[in-house]
């Protein structure tokens, strides 16, 4: 065993050798220092709505008052004007090491709302003062407090690219039937965003999206979320049986089971930065097997834990995945970044939006099996008491456990993917 010295260092403070991710905007700055206001309370409260796998709605209340709800809202209209894809990875990745459930539950809204951004600055642009009235006013509401979203495209035995909850058209507009599971947030959101295959008499199915009021007739919570982690998500399922909506509720993404440009994009910056909240919940593993192994101390050792020389050697191990889970993550970050400030970065070609799906899976590929490692390393940290219910790294090896199931892809298809872009075999859905 080799004696050093050791610096004095909290829970959560800033380590300047861990290496963390870090802002690169001043929204970003600001984004994180929201959620890290927020930090205690959320962590707080997280154990019984872990354990009653209810949704913190005083979560979302204190997010709706700090601005934390407004990341993308632009400031003309109210918000933080965030724009950055790695500072939006940044702040999850914070807000994860507090609640898992509650980042990830939140990205659903963060998602939609730069949407709507975008769709109010292009508007804008080029002077369309119509097109830009309906984005505005949702966007000046979310920044109230008032408007809150919740997104759904998860069914049963299919995939994105073909869902089979149907729009079928009407006279009226359109009539929405299925059932759609992992509608995260969906227990205080005002308004559902649900992927559709919409069908007209005559044309080939297309893959649709519809902005449906939590209200409407039809929109049917089940109430049902009961799963090992991410239990204070608020994941439930949604029965849609002869839902109507007017004509105008749905936008048309592409073809029923086919990739495009626009729904690659889509797809990828949705859903990188749920990584960063499988990253934040090795993060925090980390702090705890690190507190752990300052606090605690063994007979054996006749002195702290940390002495061990197999202690260090697992921190060592974690901090090396941690490294590399940072580096990746991070870099697909940036060259999304970078990618959508070129001029017509947000619609590139076919190819070139496959190979940033395929930086995407290879993040998420690395970050969620190097975070269940993490969090299983840190357990063997702690020992025992890591085994037990009200230690947090029990709910933490439950929460981590879900990364790998997000899609697109699964880990059955991961690879597959990742060669065929590397071959040029560029799937068509």
């Amino acid at each position: 065993m080799i004696a050093g010295r050791r610096s004095e260092q909290g829970d959560d403070c800033v380590d300047a050798n861990s290496g963390e991710l870090q802002p690169n905007t001043e929204a970003g700055k600001r984004f994180v220092a929201i959620v890290a206001q927020h930090r205690d309370a959320f962590r707080e409260r997280a154990p019984a709505h872990d354990e009653a796998a209810s949704f913190p709605a005083e979560n979302i209340d204190d997010l709706k008052a700090s601005g934390g709800m407004a990341v993308f809202v632009p400031e003309e209209l109210g918000g933080l004007g965030l724009a950055s894809i790695h500072d939006w990875i940044v702040g999850l990745e914070r807000m994860a090491r507090a609640d898992a459930s509650t980042a990830i539950a939140v990205t659903m809204h963060y998602g939609v709302t730069r949407n709507l951004a975008g769709a109010w600055r292009a508007a804008v642009e080029r002077g369309d003062e119509a097109a830009a009235q309906g984005p505005a006013g949702m966007l000046r509401a979310i920044a109230a407090g008032e408007l809150v979203f919740c997104a759904t495209a998860t069914e049963a035995g299919t995939d994105f690219l073909r869902p089979q909850t149907t729009a079928e058209a009407s006279a009226e507009g359109w009539s929405i039937n299925g059932r759609k599971f992992f509608v995260t947030m969906s227990p205080i959101a005002d308004l559902a965003v649900v992927g559709l295959r919409v069908r007209e008499a005559g044309e080939e199915d297309k893959i649709g999206f519809a902005f449906i009021p939590m209200e409407t007739p039809g929109l049917l919570p089940q109430d049902d979320w009961d799963a090992l982690g991410m239990r204070a998500s608020g994941s439930q399922s949604v029965v849609f049986a002869d839902c109507r909506v007017p004509r105008e509720s749905i936008q048309i993404a592409g073809e029923w089971g086919r990739w495009n440009p626009g729904i690659l994009m889509g797809r990828t910056i949705g859903n990188v930065t749920l990584v960063a909240v499988f990253l934040g919940i090795a993060e925090r593993a980390r702090e705890l097997a690190l507190a752990g192994a300052q606090a605690a101390t063994k007979t054996k050792l006749d002195g702290a834990l940390a002495s061990a020389s197999g202690v260090q050697h697992l921190l060592g191990e974690i901090d090396i995945e941690l490294a590399a889970a940072r580096a990746v993550l991070g870099e697909a970050a940036r060259r999304l970044d970078a990618a959508l400030a070129e001029p017509g970065g947000g619609r590139p070609s076919l190819e070139v939006a496959h190979g940033h799906m395929r930086d995407y899976q290879a993040a998420k590929w690395t970050v969620n099996q190097s975070a269940i490692r993490i969090v299983s390393r840190a357990m063997d940290v702690q020992g025992g008491t890591a085994f037990m219910g009200h230690n947090e790294l029990s709910r933490l090896y439950r929460d981590v456990r879900a990364g790998p199931f997000m899609q697109p892809f699964s880990p059955t298809e991961t690879h597959e993917y990742v060669g065929q872009v590397a071959l040029g075999l560029y799937p068509e859905g």
